[in-house]
């Protein structure tokens, strides 16, 4: 019988925890490496998905003609990379093929383990379907990533905003999701919980806002509205543009208007950086215990670096190494979120309260 949360030994959740978060941090890698892949004009290189035998790359030069000639039928080669060549296309397959295969090996590096800790029935019965539910997200997400791939492979040679904002979507769920369990273990609801209902409401609201503004991001990418309007804080030459609602019906321009989602990003963005300075200066009237006290630091800076990432990405016009350190920085200011969120959760019922005073800064 698996153990429950409460005879559960330390080190046991301590192992459990640590697993999860290697995961976590693979994820971090992945959606990062994700960024790249799309900023390099990789991500249509691949034109096949074989999740089994896709995982070994062409190993000689016929092997490589054939993939190269897949290639030469899809419409990113006619229609942008006409005339490439054989070593050309291997600098975009390769960043492709990695990232394909990072995401095989953290099913594995999730699989693995899980069957292990389930055979050693260490894991808490109330834990196995959460861990389940995970593994089944990873698998939608290798559908999902294939379904953007397929929306560039028809006509035109660019995937679906939409799409890649689902895709980057689910990832941040994932992630957070398994976080969120992972420090769960580490800390669980027995332990005394802080009692600020006030900060903790804030909290949950900015983490639930941190994610609308990944997702204006992502159709920033999808539309590459980065590449235009590389000032600030004007656009061009004015603080509102014009066209923001140019196309019908007026739904559309939050979607598919370069201009209006550009706008909206910086809006969402700013707005944000507001938000976490409220929250740190809110939080400065608890006691709050140090790790959560910190944490609100750490929000704090990394709020500030993604800021100046942001605004030096676009004004850089994009470069490939910003433009992904910004993509890191937008899942740095999330990973505190939900620690904090986590951190201040809602006692549970009989849990000890950490009553703290507001009268002094912390």
């Amino acid at each position: 019988m698996a153990a429950t949360q409460d005879s559960l030994s330390f080190p046991a959740r301590k192992a459990v925890a640590t697993w999860l978060l290697v995961c976590c941090a693979l994820i971090f890698v992945m959606v990062v490496l994700g960024g790249v892949t799309r900023l390099t004009g990789s991500g249509l290189s691949m034109v096949e998905w074989q999740p089994v035998y896709g995982i070994l790359p062409p190993l000689d030069q016929a092997q490589w003609e054939a993939v190269f000639e897949k290639y030469r039928q899809s419409p990113e080669y006619q229609k942008i990379n006409v005339g490439m060549d054989l070593e050309g296309f291997k600098g975009i397959f390769w960043l492709e093929y990695w990232h394909r295969v990072l995401g095989r090996l953290i099913g594995i590096a999730f699989l693995i383990p899980l069957l292990v800790f389930l055979a050693l029935r260490i894991v808490p019965a109330k834990l196995v379907p959460k861990l389940l539910a995970m593994f089944l997200l990873g698998g939608l997400q290798g559908l999902l990533g294939w379904y953007m791939v397929k929306s560039g492979l028809v006509d035109n040679p660019h995937v679906s905003q939409y799409r890649l904002a689902a895709h980057l979507l689910l990832a941040v769920f994932i992630y957070g999701y398994i976080l969120w369990v992972a420090l769960g273990l580490l800390h669980p609801r027995d332990h005394a919980a802080v009692d600020a209902p006030s900060l903790r409401t804030f909290t949950s609201l900015f983490l639930a806002y941190i994610v609308l503004v990944i997702g204006s991001g992502a159709f920033v990418a999808g539309l590459k509205a980065g590449l235009t309007y590389n000032t600030f804080p004007l656009m061009g030459d004015r603080w509102v543009p014009d066209g923001l609602l140019s196309l019908e019906p007026w739904t559309r321009n939050f979607f598919e208007n370069v201009t209006t989602v550009q706008f909206n990003h910086r809006v969402l963005a700013i707005l944000a950086s507001v938000a976490i300075v409220f929250l740190w200066l809110s939080a400065r009237r608890y006691r709050l215990p140090p790790r959560v006290r910190y944490g609100f630091h750490a929000l704090l800076l990394a709020g500030l670096a993604q800021v100046a990432l942001g605004i030096s990405t676009l004004l850089l016009h994009v470069p490939i190494a910003l433009a992904a350190a910004h993509q890191a920085g937008a899942l740095v200011v999330f990973t505190v979120a939900v620690f904090l969120a986590q951190q201040l959760r809602a006692p549970g019922t009989g849990e000890r309260r950490l009553h703290l005073p507001t009268s002094q800064a912390a």
